[in-house]
């Protein structure tokens, strides 16, 4: 068994550590393919529901119900697989920053400490985050799927 101040329990500590961080950043890849996924889909069924508009409005008024909560439905998916993400990485730097309190350097603690301190951030009151921002974009699809299916009804 190791102590902590035995260099094997150092080398342990340091090999969680980048495991953990490799973990975190396999989340933000995973994430990001998500996201690529859920736009195609999401672009490509808004375009062919939109450029067939003069089709689609003859349709009768439950086909445009049915188009516009699949829509919804799909765009609401993506924003809770945003929020599990964002949940899972949240957990994953909370691990880290646990780990780095046993490291030399804080490099993800000190990163974050930077980020609210920085002028350059400063003018907005706070680091705006990438999963807040991007949460966004599923709730833009939602309202286009609704304008879509206003338009259709009012047709």
């Amino acid at each position: 068994m190791t102590t902590p101040h035995d260099p094997d329990h150092r080398t342990e500590i340091l090999e969680l550590y980048k495991l953990a961080v490799e973990m975190a950043d396999r989340v933000s890849a995973r994430r990001g393919t998500a996201n690529a996924f859920f736009l195609s889909v999401q672009t490509a069924f808004v375009g062919l529901v939109g450029f067939g508009f003069p089709e689609f409005s003859k349709a009768p008024w439950w086909a445009a119900l049915a188009v516009a909560l699949a829509g919804v439905t799909l765009s609401a998916t993506w924003w809770l697989q945003l929020r599990s993400y964002r949940d899972l990485n949240t957990a994953k730097f909370k691990s880290i920053n646990k780990i780095e309190e046993r490291l030399p350097v804080k490099v993800f603690a000190d990163e974050w400490e930077a980020l609210r301190h920085d002028p350059v951030v400063g003018w907005r009151k706070r680091y705006a985050e990438l999963g807040t921002s991007e949460r966004l974009v599923p709730l833009v699809f939602v309202a286009a799927h609704l304008l879509l299916l206003g338009g259709a009804l009012v047709a």
